[in-house]
């Protein structure tokens, strides 16, 4: 049986099986997370250009855009994917090295509100898309995110089935729609470590391409079923040849669901860690940006080949500056939506200890990636102190989870500002309870439903 088999097999016996009431928690945790991420992306780059290009397929169509407006499924999938990851907020899963709420998630709640299905349906979907894509990226693991933007590619696998789950495609049709979504899926690296604005059109194009396919495979289109563990499959194309014998052994008793990593700190998670070490660093010792002589950072490769820019002259760059976030953390006691904004970037404080931070691999702590993100934060102090803090996992982590207090809290801070605090509290208590919601509200709270 082909890995996209088993992903079926198993997504025809999920559709007669009710979810334990700890995955449906989780999966509202999922979602409040995502619109907390969703809400500050639309006023990002590259949104305004994309609703202009999608302009023949907006208002009208039974789903909606996270600013309010109708729209066909497959726009408001590209749309909404695209919003969830561009503020750089959204959530991930550790081990796949991806971050799969944002296409996900919005392939489902277009293909759901497209369906005019109930709010646990819509919750089942996206438990299916997260369970299936963080599979997949974990069997294709460190090779594959050499280059490739996991977003973009596992995301692909995520919202096609969500999608199909929402279609409730029997065992065969699910397995196609993985199929056909295989030879959609794409997003490089190299998108961003150049400024760019390409980055979060990955997770858009990743929720339209999934849909498409489920769509597609709803009304017959097959593919080629050997396309992950095939010879001339994903897996060799675009990894190591992983072995696809075990991708489906846990699936139904391990919900990957349950272990999200949720966003503490705005900007690229590689920067966390270091982040976390310096704000505790800084608490414990009072200290100030004008106390520090020096600061070391050790951590793993990919934290210094993906947050990478030495000297960010844009707010794109400063997310992807390991340096930046870790200078602000020690600056301003935070790094939240500030951070980005002109008068944080051009902090002569941060810009100043930027130049006194060095940042370098550890290979203890670079060979235990992607299962433990840490780092090693040392601080000299002028007056001739050394402080050093482990960080071994990050705050959001499965280790130390956001609580649901905390978790809320993120969410009144990210979508406050832009659909008003009482729009926000509304929106907040209907997502706690949307596996009794007989319908899903048309994007709830959203500036144009008020």
């Amino acid at each position: 049986m082909h890995a996209t088999e088993v992903f079926g097999h198993y997504a025809q016996d999920y559709h007669r099986t009710a979810l334990p009431d700890e995955v449906v928690h989780h999966a509202k945790r999922a979602v409040i997370d995502w619109y907390a991420a969703l809400f500050p992306g639309l006023a990002t780059a590259p949104l305004a250009q994309l609703e202009q290009v999608l302009a023949d397929d907006l208002d009208r169509g039974r789903a909606r855009l996270g600013n309010g407006r109708s729209a066909t499924a497959r726009a408001a999938a590209l749309y909404n994917g695209t919003a969830a990851h561009a503020a750089e907020v959204d959530d991930s899963f550790r081990d796949a090295m991806y971050h799969p709420g944002a296409a996900t998630i919005a392939a489902a709640l277009a293909a759901s509100q497209d369906a005019g299905a109930s709010g646990l349906d819509f919750l089942r979907a996206l438990v299916l898309g997260y369970e299936v894509s963080t599979r997949i990226g974990v069997v294709l693991g460190r090779p594959h995110y050499q280059y490739w933007h996991n977003t973009g590619t596992v995301g692909t696998f995520g919202a096609a089935a969500a999608a199909a789950g929402a279609l409730r495609l029997g065992a065969q049709p699910f397995a196609h729609a993985l199929a056909t979504a295989a030879t959609f899926a794409a997003g490089l690296q190299q998108a961003f470590r150049m400024d760019s604005m390409s980055k979060p059109l990955h997770a858009g194009r990743a929720a339209e391409a999934g849909l498409l396919a489920a769509q597609l495979a709803a009304r017959g289109v097959t593919g080629s079923l050997d396309v992950l563990d095939g010879e001339a499959g994903l897996g060799r194309a675009m990894g190591d040849g992983p072995d696809w014998s075990q991708v489906g052994a846990t699936l139904g008793r391990d919900f990957h669901i349950t272990r999200l990593t949720f966003k503490n700190h705005i900007g690229c998670g590689h920067t966390f860690a270091a982040v976390d070490g310096a704000l505790a660093l800084r608490e414990q010792h009072g200290l100030q940006a004008d106390d520090i002589a020096h600061v070391q950072v050790d951590t793993y490769r990919p934290a210094l080949d993906i947050a990478c820019y030495e000297k960010p002259a844009t707010a794109n760059e400063a997310r992807f500056s390991l340096r930046y976030v870790v200078a602000t953390a020690l600056a301003r006691g935070s790094v939240r939506l500030a951070a980005y904004e002109p008068a944080q970037l051009d902090d002569v404080r941060a810009r100043e200890l930027m130049t006194r931070i060095d940042v370098r691999v550890d290979p203890q702590i670079d060979a235990a990636f992607p299962g433990q993100r840490a780092a090693r934060v040392e601080i000299s102090t002028h007056s001739g102190a050394k402080l050093v803090h482990l960080q071994p996992n990050r705050k959001g982590d499965p280790e130390l989870p956001l609580s649901d207090a905390e978790l809320e809290s993120k969410f009144l801070e990210l979508s406050g500002p832009v659909i008003g605090d009482v729009g926000a509290k509304d929106l907040l208590a209907q997502l706690w309870t949307l596996e009794r919601a007989a319908a899903l509200p048309a994007t709830p709270g959203a500036p144009g439903d008020r």
